[in-house]
């Protein structure tokens, strides 16, 4: 087991080494990018990956507060999910207002690998290779369908 600081820190370790394997990456548009904190640009959506002590995973997370305008934009990817699941060479789980760690309803677009654990370092590589190619897949889709999300 790990203090909260030693987790903290292995944790904050796993992410600036992805960070710099990321570093040469350029995104769909050619231009570089912070894939651990994607910017979507549309307010409300979010690109996430997450890691803990048994599993991790990479999602499209769909935040907005009212459940209406938050549904409406679950349905508009799910227009997409043909295009989604054929970039990214998967397909993912679907979840419409699903709770989220804080309690907050959400919508979700996910997959997940278990078991890993971020805390120990031979399972860095597998996460690696877990969440990069999923991230650069979600950044190309991004690219072709954004404009039908911005408001």
């Amino acid at each position: 087991m790990y203090s909260k600081d030693q987790a903290s820190q292995l944790k904050q370790a796993f992410w600036t080494a992805f960070g710099q394997y990321m570093v040469p990456v350029l995104s769909a548009e050619g231009l570089r990018t912070n894939w651990i904190n994607y910017k979507t640009g549309v307010k409300h959506i979010y690109f996430r990956m997450q890691a803990d002590n048994k599993t991790a995973s990479i999602s499209i997370d769909i935040t907005h507060p009212d459940k209406e305008l938050q549904q409406l934009f679950f349905e508009q990817f799910t227009a997409y999910k043909t295009l989604l699941h054929s970039n990214l060479n998967e397909d993912w789980e679907w979840q419409l207002h699903t709770t989220d760690e804080y309690g907050k309803t959400i919508s979700r677009v996910y997959t997940s690998i278990s078991p890993v654990s971020i805390f120990q370092k031979e399972d860095w590589p597998k996460l690696i290779s877990f969440f990069k190619p999923r991230i650069i897949a979600l950044d190309e889709f991004w690219t072709d369908v954004k404009v039908a999300f911005e408001v």
